[in-house]
């Protein structure tokens, strides 16, 4: 058997990287108020591989919140350059959820569903055929 493919993702400084292998079992857009805040723009695209999967390279910081459905989220952040690679929910606790531009990868697979639309920007159009969630998803 071949080795599973790895794709890696940097902080813009390049010293705090998540390796992942294989693909990802779920790929999503999210729209809720924290992932605006954290990203700077108006929806999140969010690649989600089991633990088992994924190192964490170089230094990093973790700064915990409660998400929009109560829930404790855990993200991940290079204390140099302030980049959010990577996070860990009580929702999915046995995944990484991590920011796929951060793996500069224009082939990544497309997201299959799409939370939060109550809080999605009127004019975010989005693929046809997305499974499409007006709050969070609970799996």
């Amino acid at each position: 058997m071949g080795m599973a493919m790895e794709r890696q993702a940097a902080c813009q400084c390049g010293a705090f990287r998540v390796v992942a292998a294989g693909e990802p079992d779920a790929v999503a857009l999210c729209h809720c108020p924290d992932c605006q805040r954290r990203s700077g723009g108006p929806f999140t695209y969010n690649a989600f591989f089991r633990k088992s999967a994924v190192r964490l390279e170089g230094d990093y910081r973790v700064y915990a919140r409660d998400g929009g459905d109560g829930r404790k989220v855990n993200n991940h952040f290079c204390p140099t350059c302030g980049s959010t690679l990577c996070w860990t929910l009580d929702l999915r606790p046995d995944h990484y959820g991590i920011a796929v531009g951060a793996f500069n990868d224009p082939s990544f697979p497309a997201p299959r569903f799409s939370v939060w639309e109550t809080t999605r920007y009127a004019w975010v159009t989005l693929p046809d055929g997305i499974a499409r969630f007006e709050r969070g998803r609970d799996t």
